[in-house]
């Protein structure tokens, strides 16, 4: 037998914590927040562990001072160090364990792929270990979609701990999911938000129900095409035991549920923000309802919660996250009080559509977290007149259908990115009229270009266009790596920006909204 179908072996009889996971030979791919977790997961193991990582900052080195400590066999970093597949133990690997944001072409992944080297994802090895003796197993609700995923994560946590279960969210919000395991605290349930990155990776996940909340052309890039993305969006729905959930207003959704090889006995269940058909959730006459859960539902819908419970004027995305964050939850069994209890507790986080001041009757709108077009769009279609901020690292998506829709909310655009010359030449052909004033690189202290100095630049831009009325608002349509750590850096760099020019009065944070 080869040494590849001897490690393929080894690595199938590892479905638990309590599996033999003792000497199996493991390069973890990236040092970051979920790297760094799987790492320290596979040494507590007893596996025999390197890590690599190309950066070789003060972080990534204390990182990898803890790992030397805990037990890992080598921490390598620099860009020589991800430049091909190091060996472990004197021999090839029997795992890699990559972090979400490596692509699998990267030179070290596609080595392993050429070696015949297994390649997890971080929520793959989560899946292997979540069961462990004397300790209960969590069930998994799994959330993704281009855009709304933390919002819905989000809400299903509040709805949950609403009707008493220990629930926490998990996955792609930020608190990894293999530390969550290792947690003390027996959980009921965790909702696992998902990106596409993550899912291209999972094999095995087996979830109680899942949600593909929307799509939209996004990280192309990665993936190599939109036919790549829409095929590891659809890979929630395998294996799914009780509810593959999906958007009756998206044709793609519902073309997953079809094509998913599931659990037997697992239902489609469909959300829509218009009035619900059997097997499905909806508005009806302002209430969110339950036309899937309960027995008589050819007949009768039951009542959830009501519109007010999101908040005035919720957008009608917002609504749609609370209907498939409920059909989740009542796959798991949860009753319509407590998700009405949840809705009214739930905050939505820091980035997402937040004022951050009203200043001489300008509202300025942070929504850093529209990280693509079909985000920009949702907030571009809440305010009229708008200043718009936008920009960054583009990812091979398009702007013409987003600058097309959205042209006649526009009083200007002030771009920010090291290249915003696809979106600039969008804004051209479809918004003339508008003006449209490009930030360069803004270098400070060391001749270094910075984040923060392009965001008080395009703040203080946005200001000198803005008058009463208006909305200044940061919806980049673009992810941030460009100039930023995060898209949450780059929130809090508007913020900060906004702050630094607040001599005016404050007013109604509604002014402007739609």
């Amino acid at each position: 037998m080869s040494a590849s179908s001897q490690a393929a072996g080894r690595l199938a009889s590892l479905t638990s914590w309590d599996s033999d996971w003792s000497g199996l030979r493991v390069v973890v791919a990236g040092i970051g927040v979920s790297g760094f977790a799987a790492a320290d997961t596979l040494i507590e193991l007893g596996a025999a562990v390197v890590v690599v990582d190309a950066s070789q900052t003060e972080r990534a080195q204390a990182q990898a001072d803890t790992l030397r400590i805990v037990g890992a066999q080598d921490v390598l970093l620099g860009p020589e160090a991800v430049a091909r597949l190091p060996k472990v133990d004197g021999a090839w690997p029997d795992l890699v364990v990559t972090s979400p944001g490596w692509r699998p072409d990267q030179a070290l992944l596609a080595e392993a792929a050429c070696r015949g080297v297994e390649v997890w994802g971080d929520v793959e090895l989560a899946w292997r270990v979540r069961q462990r003796r004397g300790k209960k197993t969590a069930q998994w609700l799994a959330i993704t979609g281009t855009n709304g995923k933390t919002t819905t994560v989000g809400m299903v946590e509040s709805m949950l701990r609403a009707a008493g279960l220990r629930a926490v969210a998990v996955g792609n919000v930020g608190t990894p999911i293999l530390d969550a395991i290792r947690e003390p605290v027996e959980y009921d349930v965790f909702a696992v938000e998902l990106s596409s990155f993550q899912l291209h990776w999972a094999r095995s996940v087996s979830p109680l129900a899942s949600v593909v909340l929307n799509v939209a052309e996004d990280h192309v890039d990665w993936h190599g095409s939109y036919e790549s993305y829409l095929a590891d969006k659809a890979r929630i729905y395998e294996n799914t035991q009780i509810a593959c959930v999906y958007n009756a207003e998206q044709v793609e959704t519902e073309r997953m549920v079809e094509d998913a090889d599931v659990v037997e006995g697992c239902r489609a269940v469909a959300f829509t923000t218009q009035t619900p058909a059997v097997s499905m959730l909806g508005v009806v006459e302002g209430l969110l309802v339950d036309r899937a859960f309960i027995e008589e539902r050819r007949d009768h819908a039951a009542e959830l919660a009501s519109l007010e419970d999101l908040g005035p004027g919720a957008p009608r995305h917002m609504v749609a996250n609370a209907l498939a964050a409920a059909a989740l939850v009542r796959a798991c069994g949860v009753e319509a009080a407590a998700i009405k209890r949840g809705l009214q507790a739930y905050g939505p986080g820091d980035h997402r559509i937040q004022t951050v001041a009203t200043l001489d009757g300008v509202a300025w709108v942070n929504d850093s977290k529209a990280t693509n077009p079909h985000a920009a769009a949702a907030s571009l279609a809440a305010f009229r007149p708008v200043v718009w901020i936008a920009g960054g690292l583009s990812k091979g998506v398009e702007y013409d259908d987003l600058v097309a829709r959205h042209a006649d909310r526009l009083k200007a655009a002030v771009l920010i990115g090291r290249d915003s010359s696809a979106l600039a030449a969008a804004l051209a052909r479809h918004a003339p009229d508008v003006p449209v004033i490009v930030v360069g690189p803004v270098h400070t202290e060391g001749d270094r270009p910075s984040g923060e100095a392009v965001m008080a630049r395009a703040v203080e831009i946005a200001a000198e266009h803005a008058t009463a009325g208006d909305t200044v608002l940061m919806a980049p349509a673009a992810a941030s790596m460009d100039q930023f750590e995060s898209y949450a850096h780059r929130g809090a760099a508007f913020a900060a920006a906004v702050a630094s020019i607040g001599t005016g009065r404050t007013g109604s944070e509604d002014r402007g909204k739609e």
